[in-house]
């Protein structure tokens, strides 16, 4: 029991350790030698990266932002098979909390919504799928960003409850959607209040 617990801090460390390379910093570095967290909306993530950057560096950070958690659930669910699908559930939560709260950077990040998605498609990919389908039509209905965003987790949880998959699936479930909640509280409140910027999911400069 005390080893499976180790191995699972070990997917989380695995995870939060690659969750820790913002690739909106990277791309915002090496085109402008700023960092994301200084340009537009301060944000490390695809959508600051589009609207500073255009759709082509956009597609560069979202491919990275899922392939460095692809690759946190590759090597934990190659190095701990015993732990079976919980391994790429904890590494890709790890990765979701490496990416929003870096160490390097006063663990304050990006909003995760990529990295989210990639976690949970790997774990499950047809519920995943699904979920993050969910989510993009209840951003395009409402066009509101944070609104999908939160939509993806809920029903993330919602599916895994339905299906039976488990306490600790439903808890890391959870977790994921208070981290998604946490990051997006703000933007949440503010379409009340009328300060919430609306999406414009097409929106680039194409460079």
């Amino acid at each position: 029991m005390q080893q499976d617990v180790s191995l699972r801090l070990l997917c989380l460390l695995i995870g939060y350790l690659l969750g820790c390379i913002l690739t909106a910093d990277v791309v915002s570095r090496h085109v402008t030698g700023t960092s994301a967290f200084l340009i537009g909306t301060k944000n490390p993530g695809m959508a600051n990266i589009q609207e500073m950057l255009g759709r082509r560096w956009a597609a560069i950070t979202l491919a990275g932002d899922m392939a460095k958690t692809a690759a946190a659930c590759l090597i934990c669910a190659l190095s701990f098979p015993s732990l079976g699908p919980l391994a790429i559930l904890y590494a890709g939560t790890g990765a979701v909390l490496g990416h929003n709260f870096p160490f390097w950077h006063r663990f304050k990040g990006g909003k995760g919504v990529t990295v989210t998605c990639t976690a949970i498609f790997a774990f499950s990919p047809g519920w995943g799928l699904l979920a993050c389908a969910i989510g993009l039509a209840a951003e395009l209905v409402s066009a509101y960003a944070c609104v999908g965003a939160v939509t993806i987790t809920c029903c993330f949880v919602a599916l895994m409850l339905i299906v039976g998959a488990g306490g600790e699936v439903v808890a890391t479930a959870l977790l994921l959607t208070v981290v998604m909640f946490y990051e997006h509280t703000s933007a949440l409140l503010g379409i009340r209040a009328h300060t919430t910027p609306r999406v414009h999911m097409f929106k680039g400069h194409g460079r």
